[in-house]
């Protein structure tokens, strides 16, 4: 069995994401997009990497807001199918919190689907308390 690297990506490891395992993003890397996130300091990614391929990812946002102190929006915790039930997403989920720390961010938080009972049970066991909202997607996509 290989060993799994769990690691924050920084503005020089972009080439890190040549190779991702199907799955672990929605859609394939592009590099434009690439680019622009690493390029914003607030933007943080952590990867799970086995034998040189992408295996797990979880992104975050650190922000404020001019009346409360630095939180941590956590978008997305994802991990191949074929690496799934070896902890590799709470691994990352830790990695993101211990940034969180490091940022001075006094809360994290992330939202699922009501039927991800995987997720759920993830972030449960990270200590993550579970509040009920409702989300309103906008679609906001520019047409020519």
């Amino acid at each position: 069995m290989s060993t799994i690297d769990v690691r924050l990506l920084g503005s020089n490891d972009l080439s890190v994401l040549d190779r991702v395992a199907e799955g672990v993003f929605d859609n394939p890397i592009d590099p434009r997009w690439a680019r622009m996130f690493f390029a914003d300091a607030r933007h943080h990614l952590v990867v799970a990497i086995d034998d040189g391929v992408v295996v797990g990812m979880a992104s975050a946002v650190d922000y404020v807001h001019p009346d409360k102190a630095p939180q941590l929006f956590i978008n997305e915790v994802a991990v191949a199918s074929t690496h799934r039930q070896r902890g590799i997403a709470a691994r990352m989920l830790g990695e993101l919190l211990s940034l969180g720390r490091a940022l001075a961010c006094t809360e994290a938080w992330v939202g699922t689907e009501a039927d991800n009972m995987p997720a759920r049970r993830l972030y449960e066991r990270g200590g993550g308390l579970a509040e009920p909202f409702v989300l309103y997607l906008f679609g906001i996509e520019a047409h020519d």
